[in-house]
């Protein structure tokens, strides 16, 4: 799992970019698994995550495959990025009620669902290969949680801009993460 690098928060949330920093940690994540033995790369469709995974694609010649499911939680009908001030409520309420959903939106609930369908038809259609996944925090967040509690709101509010979890699972089971 790969965390996007840092982005400006201003813009269409699935159009908007890197920031240099954020590019910088797309570099960085490149030079830090170019010895994994990566079999394949695919993303969310948001710019900012195939732009972190880009360069590591780039790297081993691979394309990066654009996945539908993966993409953020909506939180509402509009695709502009909510200001920390509403954000951070939202996301301890939605802990609190994982059914939770402003209008528009999905809940934690619908978002871990789809993403989670995505990682299981993942480790069947690649099993044995490595597979790097660009996506965003609270979804991983909720892809991981669904296999342990301790990928929570605490978890989530710790991760950082780009940041990398290797999970390694045994068929469909997970039998270990570890922070790169």
């Amino acid at each position: 799992m790969v965390r996007h690098g840092e982005s400006p928060y201003d813009g269409n949330d699935r159009t908007r970019g890197l920031t240099v920093n954020g590019q910088l940690g797309a570099q960085s994540i490149a030079e830090l698994l170019r010895g994994e033995g990566i079999d394949t790369i695919i993303s969310s469709p948001y710019t900012r995550s195939i732009l972190t995974v880009e360069p590591l694609a780039k790297q081993l010649s691979q394309e990066v495959s654009v996945c539908e499911e993966l993409k953020e939680r909506i939180f509402s009908s509009e695709e502009k990025r909510l200001p920390d001030s509403e954000l951070f409520p939202l996301l301890e309420k939605s802990f609190l009620d994982p059914n939770l959903a402003l209008e528009g939106g999905e809940s934690n609930i619908d978002c871990q669902k789809r993403a989670v369908k995505v990682i299981k038809e993942l480790l069947n259609t690649y099993e044995g290969q490595k597979v790097v996944i660009g996506t965003h925090a609270l979804v991983m967040t909720l892809m991981m949680g669904y296999y342990h509690e301790t990928y929570n709101l605490d978890f989530l509010l710790q991760t950082t801009k780009p940041d990398i979890y290797k999970m390694e699972f045994n068929g469909q089971e997970l039998v270990g993460v570890k922070r790169l």
